[in-house]
């Protein structure tokens, strides 16, 4: 009874070596506290600091591996149909090209004054603005033209100063002595340099010159033709020198800053031709070309700023104008298939080849760049090879149910990422 007893525990014994003892060690488990995760423990319990319970840590398991571009991903295996079975399923197939893509981007532009085309009216003298010729903005002056004149006792004493002196000339100029005469013409020409270094018109010293006679005011005339758009004076106003009168903008010629968001800066280059539609009227598209790219971006809007001179005809384009503005850029050369070839999982890419007649191969691509509806890959499609463009995700889901089934057959490989 003993020996059998014996033998029936050295059985038991066998059986439980030949069933756990191949069977790998539970792994080391460790723990931590959701609230503070710098608490690790090698063993259940609370934490020390909030006294929550601690839970295991979660390991996540290892990358799947990319397939290079060409090669057919390992979860994914060759299909073949009949024809029945592919007019079914409704897939269709389209042939690569090497191409160049063409990008459209379209944003939004502002009209702005074209800063190089606005002048102050400012005075170098101090007096009191007798008569306004501009009483309002929007005001269209012309160069030359009378803006105001200006009441200067400076202006009264530095004419007094030229006509003793060009007096003086005259006596000076029949004297024998060639220092004398010399002198004569030296003091006329500085009184005269004078009233041009206040601004006087030249026509202003003209007259004085001619008729002898003080002017009590000095008028101020345009430097440029334009709109005013902004005044700061008024009739009856002292001013003094520096002080800024009015201001001139010239809008025949207008900016258009326009926002290119980040993604797309390396397709505007400067010199680059866009088309400008108005928003007010979708029918007129003028003609632009990027003169300058800011070498900075906008923080808050993620976006470039790039800068358009546009020729403002009929002053079509005001300042605070928005207008729609389309660009047009290429890519280099390339295989180019459509947009709906292409099966994106986020990791990476997968085009169905077809390489037979009924038969579809899975690639795996890389994608670099899409635009209008069209992809340019790099690796993995040759220009003229049958790519699918309908039904990629029947594909896909069938060869995936076939490499799983490949893998699950004695002797069979076994696809990375399969269960």
């Amino acid at each position: 009874m003993k020996r059998a007893v014996l033998l029936i525990f050295a059985l038991m014994l066998i059986f439980a070596v030949a069933l756990f003892g191949c069977s790998k060690p539970p792994a080391h488990v460790l723990y931590h506290c959701p609230m503070h995760p710098t608490v690790i423990s090698d063993h259940p319990g609370v934490c020390p600091i909030c006294g929550m319970k601690l839970v295991p840590i979660e390991t996540s398991p290892p990358p799947q591996a990319v397939a290079p571009a060409g090669a057919a991903p390992a979860e994914l295996a060759p299909i073949t149909m009949s024809a029945e079975q592919r007019g079914l399923a409704g897939v269709q197939t389209v042939a690569a090209k090497l191409d160049r893509l063409t990008k459209t981007i379209r944003t939004v532009g502002a009209v702005v004054t074209d800063q190089t085309r606005v002048r102050a009216v400012q005075t170098k003298m101090a007096g009191w603005v007798e008569k306004l010729y501009v009483n309002s903005t929007g005001q269209l002056v012309a160069k030359g033209k009378p803006l105001l004149s200006i009441y200067s006792p400076q202006l009264l004493a530095t004419q007094e100063e030229f006509l003793r002196a060009r007096a003086t000339a005259k006596q000076f100029a029949d004297s024998t002595i060639p220092e004398v005469k010399q002198g004569g013409d030296d003091l006329l020409r500085a009184a005269r340099r004078r009233l041009e270094l206040l601004d006087v018109p030249a026509e202003f010293i003209d007259r004085l010159e001619q008729t002898e006679k003080i002017q009590r005011t000095v008028e101020l005339t345009a430097p440029a033709s334009g709109y005013v758009t902004a005044k700061q004076v008024l009739e009856g106003q002292k001013v003094e020198p520096g002080m800024e009168l009015l201001t001139v903008a010239d809008l025949s010629q207008v900016w258009v800053e326009a926002d290119i968001y980040e993604y797309e800066a390396r397709e505007v280059r400067v010199g680059q031709e866009a088309n400008l539609t108005l928003a007010y009227d979708p029918s007129v598209t003028l003609p632009g070309k990027i003169a300058y790219i800011y070498p900075y971006l906008n923080p808050d809007t993620r976006t470039l700023k790039a800068r358009f001179e546009v020729a403002n005809k009929n002053l079509m384009l005001k300042p605070a104008m928005y207008v729609n503005v389309e660009l047009q850029s290429q890519t280099a050369a390339g295989v180019i298939v459509p947009d709906a070839a292409v099966l994106d999982t986020g990791r990476r890419q997968i085009v169905f080849v077809e390489t037979g007649p009924g038969r579809f191969e899975p690639r795996a691509v890389r994608l670099t760049d899409k635009a209008d509806g069209f992809a340019r890959i790099d690796g993995g499609v040759q220009a003229g090879e049958q790519v699918a463009v309908r039904a990629n995700f029947l594909l896909d889901s069938e060869s995936r149910l076939r490499a799983a089934i490949a893998a699950a057959q004695p002797g069979g490989p076994t696809p990375a990422g399969a269960p």
